[in-house]
């Protein structure tokens, strides 16, 4: 069993921690009281049962200081008179029974002195309570106004959606009508059509639900449906003609649209005014229908944090028929998503392929040294052969490895990840899954490594043997874009629809998980490199003319050099200024700066690898200089949340979730010295003498890079677990799409 106090801990909000029962101060009063009241000849006794009561089934529970009280007080509940014994204890409400803001304070009468403990702790239980009180109608409060105006808002999509679908069905019966009378009379049917299709919807004659009228009596009922359809029409225009649409630039389309409205409003300074209706059409009313349902859901969501089933009960019943077509099954699964259970498979299957692992690498280097595969003669064409295409992997393994370490420890210390990076709890990934994938790709690209070189030692055609790294890598691609459900399909196209995110930075709206991964792409710009070499190597069939110096000879390929190597800065940069865009906070613009000086810090290494002459090694150590303390100011300041001076923990930050404190001054050294790495990557102090110690160099370099990455990732979530840096709420504030533009200051 657990004790209490873990449970307590478990359960906690972080971004409502302070809201909580500050249950572990409580727990010093009561050892105050316990301690105090007893003789001091029992201390030592009372000491020792009190640690008894904490290695308890419960441990130490919130409801022992109440039960200890209640034993003195019964105490003297039965030595006091008649009229003490109705009032011994009272609760009253300090502003009134009739104050909504209830303040409730505990009377003692004079059962206990002013100095007594008993009623010290008595008095921060009132502290306790009301602060819990207080905060809980506050929160109600603010869910309730904010269900009041989602109501609002689903009754204007309703009649929106309403006015829709009657205009599709009149300008079906107008099309019937033009049928009906165009023999008599074209003029008439096309003067109908234009006097009823003004309103910019887009019309679907195929609409499921619609059944079309009859010949015989679509003449008679057009002119009928058509006033009615008329009158609400005008209807609408009285009652919304300030709505408004807004929908956010999600997406590139939106975002060009927006700037480009934007643009056109501050140029012409006389922004068209729509006539009542014509904001109306179907792929906005999409839209928005789509923002209310994601609002429902956060609303629900937040009123299952408070606990207020009351009000729950309500927003299902409302989701349900609006958005389910009254499916209580399927509303469940966007209210409240189930949890995949762990699979003792996977357990299975990770230590089976890390035991294959293991064994295939075993094998590799056996073979390697009976070859002599990395002797001065075959060493060139060998690795350029493999290790481009197998370091891209085992790099992209190791991250992943990372990243199984992440969760791993997330889930130990509790922090929320999965709300964080807004992760379905159905389909997140486990630390189990994470090191599955890592060992099964690592698995492979040994067995490819084993089969290559069994046959380039059984003297295969080189063509056929040096094909086999390019059709490996085909695999994995296939693999990534497969649209079966195998192999964490719902995870491959999340990390595509984040990549693709990326790329088009800054036309996506910036989420957590999108400026994480590009971070994560900053720390794999060697991997970046390699897939550039592999992806020459083979459109260039170098595999089959054995000319491996086309590639690093060609201008074309220098040159990309450079834009790979700007390309994640550039993408992290563009997501700042995305975000100081749509937030105007300026530490966006302060993180926009950082990414350039690391794309300064690229850019001049890359030219000092070319010309190694005096000048360009200056500019690599001035940028590279100006980058590195850059970074570590962001890394320790702003992302980990560090080196504050008037911290009660010296030069760390108030709230800690590792117990040990010097876990976290050994991380900053580490970070600080993993850092600094690039030095060697210029220097060269190890001095490499061929092409595969440099090779073996710039691979572990990379690796120290990832797995500095790795070790930024778990403080840079503790922080936001804790401080809410990224200024992400513990309910997520969906904006809705319908505005009245009258009531707007």
């Amino acid at each position: 069993m657990v004790k209490f106090s873990k449970e307590l801990e478990a359960q906690l909000i972080p971004e409502w921690k302070d809201a909580f029962v500050n249950y572990w101060q409580l727990k010093k009063y009561v050892k105050k009281i316990k301690i105090s009241k007893t003789p001091i000849s029992d201390q030592t006794h009372l000491l020792q049962f009190h640690q008894e009561d904490v290695d308890s089934q419960y441990g130490f529970s919130i409801f022992d200081p109440v039960r200890y009280a209640f034993k003195r007080l019964s105490a003297k509940f039965q030595n006091s008179s008649d009229d003490q014994k109705e009032m011994i204890i009272q609760v009253r409400n300090k502003n009134g029974e009739g104050d909504e803001e209830s303040v409730y304070q505990t009377e003692l009468l004079d059962l206990f002195s002013e100095e007594d403990e008993v009623k010290e702790f008595f008095e921060r239980l009132d502290e306790e309570l009301n602060k819990v009180n207080q905060f809980y109608k506050t929160k109600e409060r603010e869910f309730v106004e904010r269900g009041e105006a989602l109501n609002k808002q689903l009754e204007t999509l309703l009649d929106l959606k309403q006015i829709l679908n009657e205009r599709r069905k009149k300008n079906h019966l107008l099309r019937l009508e033009s049928g009906l009378s165009l023999p008599r009379s074209n003029s008439s049917s096309v003067r109908s059509t234009s006097d009823y299709s003004e309103s910019g919807t887009e019309v679907d004659d195929k609409s499921p639900g619609f059944s079309s009228p009859t010949i015989e009596d679509g003449k008679n009922g057009v002119n009928s449906f058509m006033a009615g359809t008329r009158m609400k029409t005008k209807k609408l225009g009285k009652t919304r003609s300030g709505l408004r649409i807004d929908i956010p630039a999600t997406n590139p389309t939106r975002t060009i649209s927006a700037v480009t409205s934007m643009l056109w409003e501050d140029l012409v300074n006389n922004p068209k005014k729509e006539g009542p209706g014509d904001f109306i059409n179907r792929k906005k009313i999409q839209c928005a229908e789509k923002m209310i349902r994601g609002a429902f859901v956060e609303l629900y969501r937040g009123l299952g944090l408070l606990k207020t089933y009351r009000l729950g009960d309500e927003v299902e019943s409302i989701f349900t028929k609006h958005f389910a077509n009254d499916d209580r099954k399927k509303a469940m699964k966007f209210l409240r998503p189930q949890v995949n259970k762990a699979s003792h498979m996977i357990t299975f299957l990770v230590g089976l392929f890390t035991g294959s692992f293991v064994a295939l690498f075993s094998v590799y280097a056996i073979l390697a040294h009976m070859s002599d595969i990395f002797s001065a003669r075959t060493e060139p064409g060998y690795l350029e052969t493999v290790y481009p295409v197998f370091s891209t992997f085992a790099l992209l393994s190791l991250h992943l490895f990372m990243y199984g370490c992440n969760i791993f420890m997330w889930k130990s210390t509790r922090i929320n990840y999965t709300f964080i990076f807004e992760f379905s709890p159905s389909t997140t990934l486990k630390y189990r899954d994470a090191f599955l994938m890592c060992a099964s790709f690592m698995s492979a690209v040994v067995g490819a490594m084993v089969i290559h070189l069994i046959l380039r030692s059984s003297h295969v055609a080189p063509t056929t043997v040096d094909a086999i790294p390019g059709v490996l890598l085909l695999c994995f691609i296939a693999l990534l874009i497969c649209p079966f459900n195998i192999f964490y399909r719902s995870t491959r196209y999340c990390f595509i629809r984040v990549i693709r995110n990326i790329v088009f930075s800054p036309f996506y709206k910036v989420l957590m998980v999108d400026f994480f991964m590009a971070d994560q792409l900053c720390s794999q710009i060697p991997l970046l490199r390699h897939m550039e070499t592999t992806a020459c190597y083979f459109l260039a069939k170098s595999f089959k003319t054995h000319q491996y110096e086309i590639c690093h000879q060609s201008k074309l390929y220098k040159e990309l050099a450079y834009v790979i190597s700007f390309a994640p800065y550039y993408w992290r940069a563009m997501q700042c200024a995305r975000r100081w865009f749509d937030e105007g906070d300026v530490n966006h613009l302060a993180n926009l700066g950082k990414y350039v000086s690391a794309m300064f810090a690229a850019g001049a290494r890359l030219t000092f690898a070319r010309q190694q002459d005096h000048l360009w090694m200056f500019m690599v150590v001035l940028t590279s200089s100006i980058a590195t303390v850059y970074q570590l100011y962001w890394d320790f300041v702003k992302d980990w949340g560090i080196l504050n001076r008037k911290s009660k923990n010296p030069w760390l930050r108030d709230d800690l979730i590792l117990k040990s404190k010097n876990i976290y001054y050994i991380s900053i050294f580490i970070n600080v010295l993993l850092r600094l790495v690039w030095i060697e990557s210029v220097t060269r102090i190890s001095n490499p003498t061929g092409l595969m110690e440099s090779q073996v160099l710039d691979f572990f370099l990379a690796s120290l890079e990832i797995v500095r990455r790795g070790h930024w990732n778990y403080y840079r979530l503790e922080n936001e677990h804790l401080n809410n840096v990224g200024k992400f709420r513990a309910v997520n504030t969906v904006p809705l799409p319908f505005r009245d533009m009258d009531t707007d200051d």
